[in-house]
């Protein structure tokens, strides 16, 4: 007896039910985590972008700058910095204006420069002279003093005087602004001040019988 064949399959044989294949779910959430990923790739690469656009330079300090000193062109270096600008540093192309100026501040080597430590005012006010001055290194409060540090002369006793007349304990002060130091081979320590029109005479008297004192009140 033979049995009719359809394809090679026996008609008599079970027929296998067709493959339903499954759509594949997509998740809300891992949407939205690739659509975050999209916009923050975006956001990214747009900051690159205005980093790079943002770069620019600058001046920056080279070496010590005291207070009050004329800046020169050794005195600073040109950086490029990406975005400086929420600092304020000066541009490098405003060179040529700030070797016209001073400093306001005492500026240190590796810091941007900014107008804010910058001036153009002059060093003596209205009535005010400059002076200076030949201590003994012991009546210097400091080693070193600094343009812009605030001392007190204060006058030491006269000892010619008698010690009856209270003249020896009595002490004269007067307030002054230091401009520049030196140490000559003598080794005493020569002051550069700024003080009051007023206060000079009785200075200069005092400083010429050894009778003079510097004290520290302020530093720059």
């Amino acid at each position: 007896m033979s049995v009719a064949t359809r394809n090679g399959i026996s008609a008599d044989a079970p027929v296998a039910p067709p493959r339903v294949v499954r759509q594949r779910r997509i998740r809300p959430g891992l949407l939205g985590l690739a659509v975050l990923l999209i916009a923050l790739g975006g956001l990214g690469a747009a900051f690159a972008v205005n980093s790079v656009r943002s770069t620019g330079s600058y001046l920056a300090v080279a070496r010590p700058v005291e207070v009050g000193q004329q800046l020169t062109a050794d005195d600073l270096i040109t950086v490029r910095v990406s975005g400086g600008q929420e600092l304020r540093p000066i541009p490098t192309r405003r060179l040529d204006e700030v070797l016209e100026l001073r400093a306001a501040v005492r500026l240190t080597p590796g810091t941007l420069l900014t107008d804010a430590q910058l001036t153009d005012a002059p060093l003596l006010g209205p009535g005010q002279q400059q002076i200076a001055l030949g201590l003994r290194p012991s009546r210097v409060p400091a080693r070193t003093l600094h343009p812009g540090d605030k001392v007190l002369l204060i006058s030491t006793p006269d000892r010619s005087a008698n010690a009856d007349d209270g003249a020896r304990g009595s002490a004269t002060r007067f307030e002054a602004t230091v401009i520049d130091t030196a140490t000559p081979d003598n080794s005493d320590v020569v002051v550069y001040l700024v003080l009051a029109v007023r206060d000079v005479p009785a200075v200069v008297v005092l400083a010429a019988d050894d009778r003079i004192a510097l004290v520290l009140t302020e530093a720059a």
